[in-house]
């Protein structure tokens, strides 16, 4: 019972959660649109200061309290299945994941009694924790705490940042914090909204409506005439998000038609549902002016959303239970690529373009399509933003990312 009294004491409690705070600040100032990277900096740096000198109980709420910061937007999803009263259940389990995992963490270190052995633990495994993926969901990169900072997010540089700070708590002084200026880096992909040569749209379909077969035609004709406006303004490329046309494309002759017919003028990508026999797709259509189409199907499912990662009778369950018997979505076995006028393009498709797997080839430029209906409204696409500007920079990548429920971009290195 002391151990719980520990845990759950107030003192304990406001320690975890302002230091979660301080490493979660980067999404919610990035979100508000406050833009001071002396201020990022600083509240990260506290952040991981005021970890490493915590015991077992504040390192648990530290990972219990952050996951939630970063993620308690999944449980909007829910909103769109109707199934609200499961949210508390997944937040539950997220947080227990987190808070469990970093409690593991300081139990590995507080194994030894030499606080260099345990510093040194501790600067190890938050390097390595970016690679632990429950249920093969990859968004949780401690080292993207510094994507706006002073400093950079390679591994390397992480590891000088984690290792002043472990410096300056064993040694006492504060002057091992000036060695963190070897990570320093000024140069950070820069984010546009507009680009000469390829259209990004940017579209606000409510999911709702989005399945609705009453306004299926009226919303296929409203992404034409986003096209067509694309054509009359001269662009070479329209870019057009995540599965924004309500059909299996390539069994809507008459919409398939009417692309190619476009694409006489223009090179048009565009997300839409395929079908594979009687299994689907989420797929990128891409009709080229000099008269190809090419469909790329998505290569990395969203975990629980396109693909159940739990054995097979358990997913068949929860399928069967939560998702009215829906199959689960067919992946590609290769990472696509096209050309556009002569320049190779790698596909990606939303959850894919955050996961190192799309970037093994260092890919010079993506076109990434999203749909985040579902998590709308919710700090989901800020975070995912950030996470491409966290690629665009360890990979010098550029990114155009089209996007429904939120503005499109171009992320450049």
């Amino acid at each position: 019972m002391s151990k719980i009294r520990h845990y759950i004491s107030t003192l304990t409690l406001i320690k975890g959660l302002f230091i979660s705070l301080c490493l979660s600040a980067f999404i919610y100032l990035d979100a508000f649109d406050i833009s001071y990277k002396a201020l990022d900096t600083l509240l990260a740096m506290m952040g991981f200061y005021l970890l490493f000198k915590s015991n077992r109980y504040v390192f648990f709420w530290v990972g219990f309290f952050t996951s939630l910061l970063w993620f308690w937007w999944i449980g909007v999803s829910f909103i769109h299945y109707d199934m609200i009263y499961l949210i508390p259940f997944l937040l539950l389990a997220i947080g227990l994941i987190y808070g469990f995992l970093s409690l593991s963490i300081y139990a590995l270190s507080d194994r030894f009694s030499n606080i260099y052995i345990k510093m040194a633990i501790l600067v190890v495994s938050f390097i390595l924790l970016s690679y632990i993926h429950p249920f093969g969901f990859d968004w949780f990169k401690p080292e993207l705490t510094f994507v706006n900072s002073y400093f950079g997010v390679s591994k390397w540089q992480f590891a000088i940042i984690l290792a002043s700070i472990a410096l300056t708590i064993t040694q006492k002084n504060y002057l091992f914090l000036l060695l963190s200026l070897l990570s320093f880096n000024p140069h950070h992909p820069t984010i546009s909204y507009t680009n000469s040569d390829i259209k990004l749209v940017s579209t606000y379909i409510d999911v709702k409506d989005k399945w609705d077969e009453s306004k299926k035609e009226a919303n296929n004709q409203k992404m034409l005439s986003y096209i067509d406006q694309a054509i009359s303004k001269g662009y070479k490329t329209v870019v057009l998000p995540e599965s924004v046309f309500i059909d299996f494309i390539n069994y809507n002759q008459p919409l398939f038609d009417a692309l190619k017919q476009r694409s006489k003028h223009i090179n048009i990508i565009t997300g839409g549902l395929y079908l594979d026999g009687k299994i689907p797709r989420n797929s990128t259509y891409i009709f080229t002016r000099d008269g190809k189409v090419q469909v790329a199907h998505k290569y990395i499912l969203v975990p629980f959303g396109e693909s159940n990662p739990l054995p097979k009778f358990l997913s068949d369950w929860v399928n069967e239970t939560f998702y009215g018997g829906a199959v689960d979505y067919k992946a590609s076995d290769h990472i696509s690529t096209y050309k556009l006028d002569g320049k190779t393009y790698t596909n990606a498709i939303c959850f894919e373009a955050t996961s190192d797997k799309l970037y093994q080839n260092h890919p010079k430029a993506i076109i990434a399509i999203s749909n985040n209906g579902w998590f709308y409204p919710s700090t989901e696409p800020t975070l995912q933003k950030l996470l491409l500007k966290y690629y665009a920079t360890i990979y010098h990548t550029t990114i155009y990312h089209s996007i429904n429920m939120s503005k499109s971009y171009v992320l450049t290195e």
